[in-house]
């Protein structure tokens, strides 16, 4: 069974009381080779899964913090070849699901089945591409994504409409990254009747695939809020301010004030 079924299978079904902590960062960011010690210390902290964000020069749907360590990771060097060499060895160590977010250009340039060899080479279960339309995917990726085992996750907005979340659910074999709103990314401090009536359209649709909140994930009321209904939820920006700010060995003091836990 692949990582991410495993991690939503009971323990972060939405009926459960103990939902999925996903922590977003950006390769690379603050300093080039933090990468294998940020997966680290998030697995020592607690956290069910990990995305790792690929840095690229033109990130449309990333708010100003993620853009900013994507930039700066850049600055520092990180590469797709760079980002697979870091990864070499990591399921040593690492239990966690991992998935690789990033958009589908930079994986174009190395070559669509080239890049999902070296993801099942280094242990990653999924991706996250924002860029790449599920029908797309369904009509010329999903074969070589199913070959090396990975799981492509899908985004979908308050926007979408029924029709193509059902679409997506049906061709779903992980879980649907609901996106809480139709801004970019960035931490907020609180959810307004909007969103919340928007989990529970969601929640009423019956899904087949669980459903993980991400984008203005920032504390533990909005974890909170955005896990009522939901298998779980999506920190980014916030986690990528705070690690800029108090850097790696911090990463524990962030988990806990998520999950309300007295430090």
């Amino acid at each position: 069974m692949n990582r991410i079924n495993k991690a939503l299978s009971g323990a972060g079904s939405a009926e459960s009381d103990n939902k999925l902590l996903s922590i977003y960062f950006s390769a690379g960011f603050p300093e080039l080779n933090d990468t294998a010690a940020i997966i680290g210390k998030l697995q020592e902290s607690g956290v069910d899964m990990v995305e790792i964000g690929l840095p690229f020069s033109d990130p449309l749907a990333d708010g100003p913090t993620i853009q900013e360590s994507s930039t700066k990771a850049l600055e520092n060097g990180m590469t797709t070849d760079i980002l697979f060499e870091q990864l070499q060895g990591i399921r040593d160590q690492i239990e966690i699901p991992l998935l690789i977010m990033g958009y589908f250009n930079p994986m174009m340039q190395y070559g669509i089945e080239s890049f999902c060899r070296k993801c099942q080479e280094t242990g990653i279960d999924g991706l996250i591409i924002p860029d790449l339309p599920v029908d797309v995917y369904h009509s010329q990726y999903q074969e070589i994504f199913e070959k090396y085992g990975l799981i492509n996750v899908f985004l979908i907005t308050p926007q979408t409409s029924e029709e193509r979340i059902r679409f997506i659910d049906r061709i779903s074999n992980g879980f649907i990254y609901m996106v809480s709103s139709a801004s970019t990314t960035g931490a907020k401090n609180t959810f307004g009747s909007e969103q919340k009536n928007y989990f529970e359209r969601i929640s009423a649709m019956n899904l087949q695939a669980p459903q993980i909140v991400g984008f203005g994930i920032s504390n533990q009321d909005t974890f909170d809020l955005a896990t009522r209904s939901t298998s779980g939820a999506i920190i980014g920006s916030a986690f990528v301010k705070f690690l800029e700010k108090n850097g790696v060995d911090a990463i524990p003091d962030f988990i806990k004030g998520i999950r309300g836990v007295s430090t």
